[in-house]
């Protein structure tokens, strides 16, 4: 019999906006109040318009699990694609998130949105706010960049067609140059 208590139980845009809310006041503190909302159509692409207005992107990939809606197949990655569009104007903080899917290799149905661990997401929102605090506040991070001995290697190949962020053009491990 499965334990249906200990199964992942899908994207929970809570987790990330809860550990967003206790991060901030350790990560950002600056007085400014920032909000995290979610947008499931975002690109990397952002006008010139919008870069005048201080709006800035930022795109991370982390572990992640899925479960294919379709024939209920479960699989992990460790190269879940999350996008970010962020900016300060007036002590207001914003930023838009979103995460990438992925399409089950066994029955290829349509892209599903991961869920992940509380740790995964500490880590990605930890790497945002530096972002922040470099591109808003001009401070710099001494550990901008990881070791060479921390940096991820993918060992499973990359397949872009089951890949959400691929097909819009946004992966960093995509096929093309």
């Amino acid at each position: 019999m499965v334990n249906r208590s200990t199964m992942p139980t899908g994207w929970a845009p809570s987790l990330w906006r809860d550990t967003f809310v206790e991060l901030l006041d350790d990560e950002l503190a600056h007085g400014d109040d920032w909000f995290l909302n979610f947008n499931y159509t975002l690109t990397d692409k952002i006008s010139q318009e919008e870069k005048k207005r201080g709006l800035k992107v930022f795109q991370s990939h982390t572990h992640g699990k899925f479960q294919c809606q379709r024939c209920r197949r479960f699989w992990s990655s460790a190269h879940v694609s999350v996008l970010f569009h962020y900016r300060l104007r007036k002590k207001r903080g914003i930023v838009v998130m979103r995460p990438f899917g992925q399409a089950c290799l066994d029955c290829k149905g349509r892209f599903t949105l991961p869920f992940f661990s509380k740790e995964d997401v500490e880590k990605v929102l930890l790497k945002l706010f530096s972002k922040i605090r470099k591109n808003c506040y001009g401070e710099h991070d001494e550990d901008d960049e990881p070791p060479p001995s921390e940096r991820v290697v993918f060992t499973k190949p990359h397949v872009s067609e089951l890949c959400e962020a691929c097909q819009q053009g946004t992966c960093s491990q995509r096929d093309d140059p």
